[in-house]
């Protein structure tokens, strides 16, 4: 056989580098037949103002994650399909325009129905029953968890223990169903990395986890109360089933650093990414992009461009 010129080299040399990038749902790795280092998945909150807006339909979410951005993988939000839990005509109309778009539908993130660790005992209960009917939804849409809120109140310890018991109760009940039941660090305690992670030592249960949000990390916004992100993270990552990369605002100068503007908070993705992998996970990382310098979509691109750098970072070493 020939040898290869130089030209055919360096062609060759450019798909080799190409090959990091895995098309589709943006997964990474050091090689083509190596696993990738992480995929990229789209959180439906990243086009709220769209959704509230009307100028985008809940049911054409899928597919504007796929033609748009070239992702193969969504996250919903309960609140754009609030009454819908237990319509199986919709639920099926959005199935199929998933499936028929090549999409893969990974959890259902889930507000107000209720606190899970409400320290009154029927309260909680109303909390837990109030969830079930997402985890019936999720199971039917074909995905793997439903995110929940942790929320409570008391002591600490109180804490630790109410909120613990109704995610145990609801895990049980996910567990009927081979659905995960996954808490987000979304404020108050649930944003003490130390506290959630001692909720998920006393839960227990092999279908309770965590989805680590990298900028949720205010404990008492009003007080300016934040825990560390980077510990937060490391401490949730044990129990990890998904993981939420929020950004906010982009600064060219800082190619892998995400600012919150408001709050006047900085993510380091870089080192986020470094941490979330260290941790053995791989899976999907989805984008949450909460900014407001530029618009939902070119927010979610230049969150995706990021991701892709870090990839291409990480994958060189």
């Amino acid at each position: 056989m020939r040898g290869v010129n130089r030209r055919e080299f360096l062609r060759q040399s450019s798909l080799a580098c190409a090959g990091l990038m895995l098309s589709g749902m943006g997964g990474f790795s050091h090689a083509a037949d190596e696993k990738p280092l992480f995929k990229i998945s789209l959180a439906q909150w990243s086009l709220h103002k769209a959704i509230f807006d009307k100028k985008l339909d809940n049911l054409d979410f899928a597919k504007t994650a796929k033609r748009d951005f070239g992702i193969e993988a969504v996250e919903y939000v309960n609140q754009f399909f609030f009454d819908k839990a237990k319509d199986q005509s919709y639920l099926g109309e959005m199935k199929k325009r998933a499936e028929g778009e090549g999409v893969k539908s990974l959890l259902i993130m889930c507000d107000r129905e209720g606190n899970l660790g409400d320290p009154n005992a029927e309260k909680r209960t109303k909390a837990v029953e109030n969830h079930y009917k997402w985890i019936e939804a999720a199971k039917f849409l074909g995905c793997h968890s439903i995110r929940v809120n942790a929320a409570s109140s008391g002591s600490y310890e109180e804490q630790v223990k109410l909120a613990a018991d109704g995610l145990r109760r609801l895990s049980e009940f996910g567990d009927q169903h081979g659905l995960n039941v996954i808490v987000e660090n979304h404020g108050g305690l649930s944003s003490n990395g130390k506290w959630l992670s001692e909720v998920m030592k006393l839960v227990n249960h092999p279908r309770c986890g965590t989805l680590p949000d990298f900028g949720n990390f205010g404990i008492d916004r009003q007080k300016g109360e934040w825990y560390d992100r980077y510990q937060g993270v490391t401490e949730l990552m044990p129990f990890a089933k998904a993981v939420s990369a929020k950004t906010y605002e982009f600064d060219d100068a800082k190619p892998f650093i995400t600012t919150d503007t408001k709050w006047e908070k900085e993510t380091d993705f870089l080192k986020m990414m470094q941490i979330v992998l260290a941790a053995g996970y791989h899976g999907y990382v989805g984008i949450e992009y909460e900014g407001s310098k530029v618009d939902e979509a070119t927010g979610i691109r230049k969150s995706k461009e990021l991701l892709e750098r870090v990839a291409q970072k990480l994958a060189q070493k």
